[in-house]
């Protein structure tokens, strides 16, 4: 039952009526039927068993029970009855209050649904022109790749674009909101902490110092940013994860490393090496048939997609990570 409390006003007091836009719908309990039709309870119950006697209407079609907390601090279980249920009512005690109170409660529901439906067009059209952007950007790598084929980035991006396709798809079918977003892996096995993280990364630095492909500026923390992405990313509420699932945590870490740049130098490549770092200490990198789920290439062509995205796209390029690490 919704939540969200309209205010009527009859002849003589104000009701608290509850709103069910999913139902489309009001739900009122005896008490508010007995001060809507200004008779007494007793009389009300009379009247509700005798519509359901008659096979009026079902009592579990237009009965919802809600859970309600009494002067006395206990709660209750209340029986609250729907429109349909208040018509009847008022039909029987009092046609004219009914009369006025269908006409209120069909134009308050009828507000509320077009409401509704300009929000959800609203958030449509803004998801659209996400979309648009991202589509936009796509070409731009599609063109990059003609114009560079021979780079191992370049080559990656065309693997993704080609084994992924499926989820560019899910991207045109609607918005980020009807994306997947259940089925991932809520098991997270490691939480990632800092010390642990700088550990990791100035044996990557090493490592790529030795082979001569980074300077003493790779890896170099600007300030405490790089603290502040890794607490992002773990951040709970209630005892709960903000980011609760595996692939969730991956993609937003991959992102903040690249679009927060917390280093002086090295922050695709950085956030690439945490991305998978993160998903082998929870055992989430590999496919069921123990191939890797990004290769090198793969993983290169999509620290640079975010790297290139329009920070509006965001939200979308988090689901895209997600579904592609699923």
């Amino acid at each position: 039952m919704s939540n969200e409390i309209l205010i009527y006003e009859s002849e003589n007091n104000l009701i608290e009526v509850q709103l069910d836009t999913e139902l489309e719908t009001l739900w009122l309990n005896l008490r508010q039927i007995s001060d809507l039709f200004e008779r007494d309870k007793s009389v009300i119950s009379r009247h509700l068993r005798n519509i359901f006697k008659d096979n009026e209407l079902e009592k579990a079609a237009v009965v919802a029970k809600n859970a309600t907390t009494a002067a006395d601090g206990k709660i209750y279980q209340v029986d609250y009855y729907n429109l349909d249920a208040i018509i009847s009512v008022g039909y029987r005690v009092n046609s004219k209050k009914g009369t006025q109170f269908r006409q209120w409660a069909t134009a308050r529901i009828k507000e509320h649904l077009i409401q509704g439906y300009t929000l959800n067009e609203q958030r449509l059209c803004q998801h659209q022109q996400q979309l648009k952007q991202l589509e936009q950007t796509l070409s731009l790598f599609q063109q990059n790749v003609i114009d560079q084929a021979n780079l191992p980035e370049a080559q990656g991006l065309v693997k993704v674009i080609a084994d992924y396709a499926h989820t560019f798809v899910l991207l045109n079918q609607y918005d980020s909101e009807k994306l997947p977003t259940t089925d991932f892996d809520e098991d997270i096995r490691y939480q990632i902490n800092y010390e642990e993280a700088r550990d990791a990364i100035a044996l990557l630095v090493k490592d790529l110092i030795a082979k001569g492909e980074a300077t003493e500026l790779v890896g170099n923390e600007k300030d405490d940013s790089f603290a502040g992405v890794l607490g992002s990313v773990v951040q709970s509420f209630g005892g709960e994860y903000l980011y609760p699932s595996i692939e969730a945590q991956a993609a937003h870490l991959l992102y903040f490393i690249i679009k927060n740049h917390p280093f002086n130098d090295g922050n695709k490549r950085i956030g690439a090496f945490m991305f998978i770092w993160f998903l082998q200490r929870n055992k989430h990198h590999l496919k069921k048939s123990g191939e890797l789920k990004i290769n090198d290439n793969a993983l290169a062509a999509i620290a640079l997609l975010v790297a290139q995205s329009d920070p509006a796209q965001k939200e979308l390029m988090i689901h895209l990570i997600m579904n592609l690490i699923r």
